[in-house]
């Protein structure tokens, strides 16, 4: 299948997917993930991050798609619309790291940014699995999925080292993904 053939079924998945239909979600999202994991694992090694990064980054981009899919536009194509989540999870990532990097701009600005604008159903989404998560693992994905703290500050204010912080998200970002699938086709 042809990568045009390939995300005209995405983007057929996701209009359905925003129109209610779980069972089309659920075939976005397996089709799309291992996608998300190669171009991730090629913008790790391109941009010098650890490969081990980008399991993470996959984990970020999935609960991004699933908080922003109404920033989608359906008439526009979807593989670009990832590949930016993609290029801004990976950016996040990389200052989370507190390295600098030497990344060229016509790297980072192949794609215009994400439009952030969400409607309101989103954020009663987020807080309502946000909620099924213990504290501290709640607090840190608020603040650095959410309000773009870094590891290094999110473990000053929480009295924690980074590397406990950084396992606590990977930790939440994996029970997301969990409490996400258990609840696929639930309505609330």
């Amino acid at each position: 299948m042809s990568s045009s053939a390939r995300e005209q079924e995405w983007a057929e998945w996701m209009r359905r997917a925003i129109d209610g239909d779980s069972a089309a979600y659920h075939r976005f999202l397996s089709a799309v993930t291992p996608h998300l994991r190669s171009l991730a694992r090629r913008r790790c090694a391109a941009f010098g991050a650890p490969a081990s990064e980008a399991e993470d980054i996959v984990q970020e981009v999935l609960l991004a798609v699933h908080l922003k899919r109404g920033t989608w536009d359906p008439a526009r194509p979807i593989g670009p619309w990832l590949a930016t989540i993609v290029r801004n999870k990976l950016i996040d990532a990389l200052r989370r790291r507190g390295r600098e990097t030497s990344v060229p701009v016509e790297d980072i600005a192949e794609l215009p940014a994400l439009d952030d604008r969400t409607d309101g159903s989103d954020r009663i989404d987020v807080e309502h699995m946000l909620d099924k998560l213990k504290e501290p693992q709640r607090d840190i994905v608020r603040s650095i999925s959410l309000e773009g703290a870094g590891v290094r500050e999110t473990a000053q204010r929480l009295s924690m080292s980074e590397g406990a912080v950084r396992v606590a998200l990977h930790r939440a970002l994996k029970s997301l993904a969990a409490i996400y699938r258990r609840s696929d086709g639930e309505d609330d």
